[in-house]
């Protein structure tokens, strides 16, 4: 995946000497292999508690106004009702997906949603699809000693 990743940027970026941020939007499997980090690892995974305004009923449950609900964006990232092989990391499972970062489906709410949402989602994920497509651009990364990736999986 890696290597996927890694090849993607260096044929977009193939004749210039630094990578702009024009570039990105040519990225997909850049942004795939960010979306899918952010499904398995959140920034935060409980959202800020959120107070509900009126009486409401979900899923069988009365939730009274004024209640403190806690949005667990870990679980959600990891439901299998919502994610096919929720554990598994694969990021091709974006490329195909309208889902985006802004929290218009519940399915995927890494910077949170609606009125109270991140309001810097546009600059942070800007900035960590630059980081990374320069960190994949300029240095050929190898686990140390001989390690293979197989082997990292074996520690889970």
């Amino acid at each position: 995946m890696m290597k996927k990743a890694q090849n993607e940027v260096r044929e977009i970026t193939r004749n210039k000497k630094d990578i702009r941020e024009v570039d990105l939007d040519e990225m997909h499997y850049l942004t795939a292999v960010i979306k899918e980090t952010l499904r398995l690892h959140p920034i935060l995974p409980l959202l800020t508690p959120r107070e509900s305004c009126r009486d409401a009923k979900i899923q069988g449950y009365d939730i009274a106004v004024g209640t403190q609900v806690f949005i667990n964006v870990w679980a959600i990232g990891r439901d299998p009702g919502l994610w096919d092989n929720p554990e598994e990391f694969h990021p091709e499972r974006f490329l195909t997906s309208s889902i985006d970062f802004k929290g218009h489906n519940f399915r995927f709410i890494p910077f949170g949603a609606g009125r109270r949402g991140c309001p810097g989602i546009s600059f942070s994920i800007t900035t960590i699809k630059l980081v990374l497509a320069k960190l994949l651009h300029y240095f050929d990364w190898t686990l140390p000693d001989g390690t293979r990736g197989v082997d990292l999986e074996s520690w889970t």
